[in-house]
């Protein structure tokens, strides 16, 4: 485990791998709007995780000691710190067992550099906003939580309760990817989570009422094999 230079008053980043290639690479981009930890190894990430209380964790999969997946669990045990994999593994089941484990966003690599503190900073701002804001709203969508409204342009839209729902999951975790699974466990239950054809048809549904063009969606985005994204406001 290692910490580097940074000012204490900057998110506190755990970095998380064993390529020092990688470790370099991160820290260049990273070191001077970041607090940055390292960890080698998922053992230490562990412990690191626990000493440093970083606000954001970017883990990688491969670790020589523990799978990534394990440390995901472990330390979703005890704390709901965001955490971004940062993976060669491009099969969609790895992404699946990863977000369903935990992790809050993947990316494989190579990455772009605006993408990874893109979402660096989304997974940031959710953390801050732990209550979710009454009404939300990204361009013509507005979700008004508390009333239980929806509306498009300014028009309400007449949605079933499922459909409802399925928004409100979204609107709570805007920004973030929810695998199918976690999906169906929430909205139908845990008995429904091998039937992905449920959420398919109420998306397919929801995206028609709320969607300025279904067939090219806006605000509800598809991670492709994984689930969705709602676009945040």
């Amino acid at each position: 485990m290692g910490t580097d230079t940074g000012s204490s008053n900057l998110p506190r980043i755990l970095i998380v791998d064993d390529e020092v290639a990688i470790q370099r690479f991160l820290h260049a981009i990273l070191d001077k709007e970041f607090s940055l930890h390292r960890a080698e190894t998922g053992h230490a990430a562990l412990a690191a995780a626990a000493a440093v209380r970083p606000d954001l964790i970017l883990l990688d999969l491969g670790l020589p000691d523990l799978d990534g997946v394990e440390v995901i669990r472990r330390i979703r045990e005890w704390s709901p710190v965001p955490i971004i994999v940062l993976s060669v593994r491009e099969r969609e089941d790895d992404k699946v067992n990863a977000l369903d484990a935990g992790a809050d966003d993947y990316l494989t690599k190579p990455f772009g550099i605006g993408e990874l503190l893109a979402r660096m900073r989304a997974a940031l701002r959710r953390a801050i906003r732990t209550v979710p804001e009454p009404v939300f709203r990204v361009d013509e969508l507005e979700v008004d939580l508390p009333r239980r409204r929806v509306l498009v342009r300014g028009e309400e839209v007449q949605l079933t309760p499922t459909e409802y729902e399925l928004l409100k999951f979204l609107v709570t975790h805007a920004g973030k990817v929810l695998t199918h699974r976690q999906m169906l466990r929430q909205i139908w239950g845990p008995a429904y989570v091998e039937q992905p054809h449920l959420l398919r048809v109420n998306v397919s549904n929801l995206r028609r009422k709320i969607e300025p063009d279904a067939s090219r969606p806006r605000y509800i985005l598809t991670e492709l094999g994984v689930g969705y994204r709602l676009k945040e406001g």
